[in-house]
């Protein structure tokens, strides 16, 4: 059986996905779908840099706006929301475009990796009261402990994947990141084109700055307060967003709004790095520096079919 051809324009955040991958829809009958682990929630836009509807130019956008804040999102619901979409978007005839800077959401998706849905187990409430008495970085060390690839790639605030990561540990004998490695070894299940937006780091990492004051001139910390207010808690996925999580340590008298501004720069910094080595590892993708490519739409014609 003849393949789904699926485009993928993934890359650091700030490097212009968006705007590329528009561009491409409008050229070519596509349609979109986000691989954005955030712009997926309701009422999360300026922390998001979410697209609004007159850049979208008329094209449809997928996997946008879809949840509420309070809603846990992950890679396993990613996978079977994304799914139904490509699958629609082809039947269609159009043709469907991935966009966004989630690595593992997007790998998971390209090579239908395997989640076994296991149910709640005892390991997963001990290790939640081990975290509710000792503390993220007490269970960030026990991760690296048994999985120390894990540890690199999960951050010690992501609570609930440092705590699934030890669950398998403790379930199956062997590291999460072994299995997931195993499952990255299989044949793309699409007929991919995988392309990697990137930029001269110097320039990537001012648009990253530029981005973050434009975000507190629209009103982020008016934004996470409304969220705050909602009664969406620290602890929620949403929460955990760059952006939100440094503005609500703001909020919460813990740090001054210039502290709060500064440290969300510097993440996003941090994670645009973290983005583009998970990237550069994948298999098969075209790499494009859109400040020496010209007309990058060109560029993407060069290898499309």
């Amino acid at each position: 059986m003849e393949k789904q051809r699926l485009v993928i324009i993934a890359g650091p955040t700030a490097v212009g996905k968006t705007g590329a991958s528009i561009r491409l829809a409008s050229k070519r009958d596509g349609e979109i779908v986000s691989a954005d682990s955030m712009q997926v929630y309701k009422r999360m836009d300026i922390g998001t840099a979410k697209v609004r509807v007159e850049e979208m130019k008329g094209i449809p956008h997928h996997l946008i706006d879809v949840i509420e804040p309070s809603e846990d999102y992950n890679v396993v619901r990613f996978k079977e929301m994304a799914k139904k979409a490509v699958a629609d978007i082809s039947s269609r005839g159009k043709l469907p475009i991935i966009c966004g800077g989630t690595g593992f959401y997007i790998q998971a998706l390209l090579y239908d990796i395997d989640f076994t849905d296991e149910p709640d187990t005892d390991i997963r409430e001990k290790l939640c009261d081990m975290y509710r008495e000792k503390g993220e970085l007490y269970m960030h060390e026990l991760l690296r402990k048994n999985d120390p690839e894990s540890a690199e790639k999960i951050p010690v605030n992501n609570v609930k994947r440092v705590i699934r990561a030890i669950e398998f540990y403790e379930l199956h004998g062997r590291p999460i990141s072994e299995h997931n490695r195993v499952e990255r070894l299989k044949e793309s299940v699409y007929d991919s084109r995988f392309f990697v937006l990137t930029d001269d780091r110097s320039v990537l990492y001012e648009r990253i700055n530029k981005r973050v004051d434009d975000m507190v001139k629209a009103g982020l910390f008016d934004e996470a307060e409304a969220l705050i207010k909602e009664g969406i808690p620290r602890s929620s996925t949403a929460m955990q967003g760059i952006g939100y999580r440094e503005a609500y340590a703001y909020l919460s008298g813990e740090i001054t709004r210039d502290e709060a501004i500064e440290l969300i720069k510097r993440n996003s910094r941090h994670y645009a790095k973290r983005q583009l080595t998970w990237f550069r590892r994948e298999k098969n993708v075209i790499e494009i520096n859109i400040s020496k490519c010209g007309d990058i739409e060109n560029e993407f014609e060069k290898y499309l079919w």
